[in-house]
């Protein structure tokens, strides 16, 4: 696929991140670190141009307000994090022990089998459309296994091969080329 650039961003740590709890559609706020993470990526992308954009989710939208200061941005749907159904707000911890039969193979493949989640292959289907209508440089703050997944497509890299190298919280990963690098 070939493509302007990218730069691409998970949003900040939230306070359920900090404790292992999954937020899927669900949210909660940014924790100190999370602000901290923002102000990050808003250093890190000083001098670099391109449309701005933003998942909907409320954790998303207050890592944008930082990291994207005073610049035009907008939002768009296809960049929420994944559904993952009837796991949204448990514990990780809790649902291995509850589940181990889904948290099997490959780091992400879980999300494939989440109780009336969204599943992979719908997510895999709504960042291809989004990335097929990009045409200009793009920066992104979305969530972490959205990003893992536009990072795949994008590449036509396996997943598990994207996996949660590229999901840290407070960079910038930079997608030229079929090239990804990460901002330091």
């Amino acid at each position: 696929m070939m493509l302007p650039d990218l730069y691409l961003m998970r949003h900040g740590q939230t306070r359920w991140n900090a404790v292992g709890r999954l937020q899927g559609i669900l949210d909660s706020p940014l924790t100190p670190l999370g602000v901290q993470q923002a102000h990050r990526q808003a250093r890190l992308l000083k001098g670099i141009g391109g449309i701005c954009l933003s998942s909907p989710q409320g954790r998303a939208v207050q890592t944008a307000a930082i990291a994207f200061q005073g610049r035009d941005w907008s939002v768009e749907p296809r960049l929420s994090e994944i559904g993952i159904g009837i796991f949204a707000g448990g514990q990780v911890v809790d649902l291995r022990k509850r589940y181990p039969q889904i948290f099997t193979g490959d780091a992400l493949d879980w999300y494939d089998r989440c109780p009336k989640g969204e599943g992979l292959d719908a997510l895999r289907a709504r960042c291809t459309k989004f990335l097929d209508g990009i045409d200009q440089t793009t920066i992104i703050i979305t969530h972490g296994v959205t990003l893992a997944m536009l990072l795949s497509v994008a590449t036509g890299t396996r997943l598990a091969n994207i996996g949660q190298n590229h999901m840290q919280q407070g960079c910038i990963y930079r997608l030229s080329s079929g090239t990804i690098d990460q901002l330091v």
